[in-house]
């Protein structure tokens, strides 16, 4: 059995488990999911989605449903569907079309409080109450209770998927944070915790070019899923993946050692880091991140840019490419503000 995650406009994904030979729209209301549908017969388009990672088959396809252009960019018809091997579908319609449910809510023990710096945590959590493996795509996000509060926030996941439901999530820590003084004064182990996942569109899709993959401070998060993704399976990519990591100060930066971990693991990869405020000790870059970047790194516009961060770093970003006329790159980014 594959499984397909089903992906919508509204940002909510459901994961289904599909059977050899069988149908991808037969599969989703096999588990509740009444994806839109008319003829079945791969005429109407009603159904119309776009594979964004993985092997599937089509068993027909009017030309007036899906056009040549469509096909090459992973365009499919939920009813004509057969997938084969694990896939992500994104359909551009909200899901409330097809299901009522929200994301799964989940408990969680916390189990270890790290501190990386004075300005970044991570929340480490056990959910393996839980019956069955949660399932996000790496990059996405979880909608995580504060612990004595009403108060939710929303944290990427740092780390894969796993049996085991060990999650870890990447904190940043404000003077005045709800959760960043809950995590500073009163978080201990085992305390109860209750997330809302997998949620967002921004994940690790089919990797068929170069990848650019820009982070801003615990924007980091995303790509540690990415990452950790990406060293478990080293034959889904045969490109050169790069970071940039940007961060206000020295002590900002985290998690180096797993990101050199990660430089000798998946072929290909490197990361590079800069600092917008340095001091006497940083003997590296200094400066905002696009200051790391150099054209060679963007193959002539020929690559998938990956951004993860503050607005103001996103916008830059993407300013920066537009300057360069390189309207080839597709780009996929994650914005967010600190809370």
């Amino acid at each position: 059995m594959h499984k397909v995650a089903l992906n919508f406009s509204d940002g909510r994904t459901h994961f289904i488990g599909i059977n050899p030979g069988e149908v991808l729209m037969d599969a989703a209301l096999r588990h509740g999911l009444t994806l839109p549908v008319d003829c079945r017969e791969g005429v109407c388009a009603s159904c119309k989605g776009t594979c964004q990672s993985g092997k599937y088959d089509l068993d027909y396809v009017d030309e007036d449903a899906l056009s040549e252009d469509d096909l090459a960019r992973g365009g499919i018809l939920a009813c004509q569907m057969r997938v084969e091997s694990d896939c992500a579908v994104r359909f551009d319609f909200d899901s409330s079309l097809c299901t009522s449910a929200g994301p799964e809510e989940v408990e969680a023990v916390v189990t270890q409080v790290e501190v990386l710096s004075d300005s970044t945590a991570a929340l480490h959590l056990d959910a393996s109450s839980r019956e069955g493996q949660l399932d996000f795509l790496p990059g996405q996000y979880a909608h995580v209770q504060v612990p004595g509060t009403d108060e939710w926030r929303s944290y990427s996941f740092a780390c894969q998927p796993n049996e085991n439901n060990q999650l870890q999530l990447l904190i940043r820590l404000l003077p005045d944070g709800v959760m960043s003084n809950y995590l500073r004064d009163r978080a201990q182990a085992g305390d109860r915790i209750r997330l809302k996942a997998p949620l967002g569109a921004f994940y690790l899709q089919q990797v068929k070019r170069p990848l650019i993959m820009v982070a801003g401070g615990t924007g980091l998060a995303a790509f540690l899923g990415m990452l950790d993704q990406m060293e478990s399976e080293p034959s889904r990519v045969d490109q050169p993946v790069s970071l940039f990591y940007g961060v206000t100060r020295p002590e900002d930066l985290c998690e180096l050692e797993r990101l050199d971990r990660y430089q000798q693991a998946i072929p290909g990869f490197s990361y590079h880091s800069i600092v917008m405020q340095p001091d006497e000790g940083w003997q590296g870059p200094q400066g905002v991140v696009t200051d790391l970047f150099e054209e060679p790194h963007f193959n002539g516009g020929e690559v998938d840019a990956y951004l993860c961060g503050p607005p103001p770093m996103v916008e830059a970003v993407k300013s920066w490419l537009d300057q360069r006329q390189m309207e080839n790159a597709s780009i996929y980014f994650e914005k967010f503000s600190a809370s």
